[in-house]
């Protein structure tokens, strides 16, 4: 199932979601933010958007703070390590990571 968070009511009006999807546990960790067809992928180890396409300076700058604001960033990190527990934000091995 896949992992929701809820965006302002007006984000939502407009049918902005904030989702950490199904069957992505091969994928670097990352979040996706969909409207209709459109869905723009952020990672969460680099904060940097996945794809040239869509262009990510067409997401309202309140969906993208409000992602990155610290408490919702480590909500987000917790639920795709929960998710995908093989495939952590931050890898043990790493030395760099947190």
């Amino acid at each position: 199932m896949p992992f929701d968070l809820p965006p302002s009511a007006s984000l939502r009006k407009a049918r902005w979601k904030v989702k950490i999807r199904e069957k992505e546990s091969r994928e670097p960790p990352h979040v996706t933010i969909i409207r209709g067809t459109q869905a723009w992928r952020m990672n969460l180890r680099t904060g940097e958007f996945m794809d040239r396409r869509p262009d990510p300076a067409e997401l309202p700058d309140e969906i993208v703070d409000h992602i990155k604001t610290e408490e919702t960033w480590k909500m987000l990190c917790g639920k795709w390590d929960e998710k995908y527990p093989t495939n952590p934000v931050h890898d043990p091995d790493d030395n760099d990571g947190e």
